[in-house]
């Protein structure tokens, strides 16, 4: 007899989804989906508002990772605006915006991963959480609150509050950075600095524990894209996009993020809220990418600060060509908060930081803006269309987890089919909990990312006290 397995909710993850896992008469996983459940519709929301909002308004659209909703619509709206954002003003949006990657990554690594990590995935689903980190390894889970209140505070301290703040805006930020700020800011960055490198050490003292998910966390060759600057190194707030495959070798590059339409499509699966982007070129599914932590550090060519440089070279050295192990997007993430920390640093130390000229003003100079920048979880894109009176007409946002969308459904099957074996009788729940960890490599953010654009599924299920569906009806558009 067939048998489907459902896992409802994933955990530790940001919103809603859930997987199933189908086995066929032998007991083998004949398939295995990831589904996110859930649908807000930013697209439609927007239309009607005057362009000058967009940023403050999508950055609602996350608690999480409002910033890079804020920088990248900020970026649409500047084209809008036809303006140069002036130095100090572009400077400080990226201390903002890497502030939140350490506060993102350090959430992601410490709070939602690391009891996998650290506990182990077969152990007591009851502790098997932050609160059981911290009595069972209290310095490494302080070092990750302090981490990620290190993001928030700089964020506050730039903004005025740590979850969505509307400081950055069209043209650039709504205030300069003031001395005091400068110098408390300045001053948390040795704490953070230490706190990072010796995660780093002992991430790489423990990670070859895991080798069976390794090998089978999404570990298949796919692109990889994001963005570098013009020296080929990360570039989380301006750059252009740069794919490779997955010997490394570079398949496009600089390609102009205002003509995303050529080279990136959007595909719609029957049985989730998230689309599906591909590389045009290579069609659908064939063109499947991963972005993120993993992806940045498979297409630059150096990070850009020394200390993160030197993790890059040692992480690069884990195989020839692309790191392909999904698994290693944790050891990525890491990397990452040690860059952020530094280039931070290096912004601060401009002597222009303190300018008062942050921001041009412009009205309404075009009928269309793009913006692209890199979050936390992998290039983000708004893409906006105004009428004459500056009011929105159109919208579409890609976002950085829907075009993980396919490698990490694809992730879902590998691992299930490589830990779920015999007749399917006997599952542990230490299996179904690596199932859904090699989601939590990808640290999707599904409130972000389920928008409507083209052709959405709908279902709404009737279902009793006893959990039966006892009535359904579908809509396919």
């Amino acid at each position: 007899m067939t048998q489907t397995i459902m896992i409802d909710p994933v955990t530790r993850i940001e919103g809603h989804s859930k997987i199933t896992i189908h086995l066929d008469d032998d007991g083998r996983v004949a398939d295995a989906r990831f589904h996110v459940t859930q649908f807000r519709g930013f697209e439609m929301l927007s239309k009607g508002r005057p362009f000058q909002e967009m940023p403050a308004l999508t950055a609602r659209t996350c608690g999480i990772c409002p910033v890079s909703h804020l920088v990248t619509s900020a970026k649409a709206c500047d084209q809008l605006l036809a303006v140069q954002v002036p130095e100090t003003g572009a400077d400080l949006r990226r201390i903002m915006n890497l502030a939140q990657v350490v506060q993102s990554h350090a959430l992601s690594f410490f709070h939602l991963s690391s009891p996998d990590l650290l506990l182990g995935m077969d152990s007591d689903p009851a502790t098997r959480n932050i609160f059981g980190v911290l009595q069972a390894y209290p310095d490494l889970a302080r070092d990750g609150i302090a981490l990620r209140q290190f993001g928030q505070e700089i964020i506050e301290l730039l903004g005025g509050k740590r979850i969505h703040p509307a400081w950055i805006v069209p043209g650039g930020v709504s205030a300069p950075l003031t001395e005091e700020h400068h110098a408390e800011i300045m001053a948390k960055i040795p704490d953070a600095m230490m706190r990072i490198r010796r995660t780093l050490e002992w991430y790489k003292g423990v990670f070859g524990d895991f080798d069976a998910e390794i090998r089978t966390f999404a570990n298949f060759p796919t692109l990889f894209m994001g963005l570098v600057d013009e020296k080929g190194e990360l570039a989380f707030y301006d750059g252009k996009v740069r794919i490779v495959d997955a010997v490394g070798n570079i398949v496009a590059d600089q390609l102009d993020p205002t003509r995303y339409m050529d080279y990136i499509s959007e595909a719609v699966e029957p049985d989730s809220y998230l689309k599906s982007p591909y590389y045009k070129p290579h069609g659908y599914p064939e063109g499947i990418f991963r972005v993120g932590p993993l992806a940045r550090l498979n297409i630059v060519d150096r990070c850009g600060t020394p200390l993160a440089d030197e993790e890059w070279a040692e992480f690069r050295m884990l195989q020839r060509g692309a790191v392909l192990s999904s698994f290693q997007y944790h050891y990525a993430r890491l990397i990452e908060v040690l860059y952020a920390i530094e280039r931070m640093e290096q912004l601060l130390n401009k002597t222009s930081i303190l300018n008062q000229h942050v921001r041009a003003y412009a009205r309404a100079n075009q009928f269309e803006g793009i913006g692209m920048a890199e979050a936390p979880r992998g290039t983000l894109l708004h893409h906006y269309k105004i009428d004459e009176k500056g009011l929105i007409t159109w919208v579409n946002m890609i976002i950085a987890t829907g075009n993980n969308n396919l490698a990490m459904n694809k992730g879902v099957y590998q691992v299930a089919r490589h830990f779920i074996r015999g007749n399917g009788k006997e599952i542990s729940e230490g299996i179904l909990n690596r199932v859904e960890a090699v989601i939590r490599c990808y640290d999707p953010c599904l409130s972000c990312s389920t928008h409507a654009f083209g052709q959405m599924p709908m279902v709404v299920q009737l279902v009793d006290a006893g959990g039966e569906v006892v009535d359904e009806v579908a809509r396919s558009t």
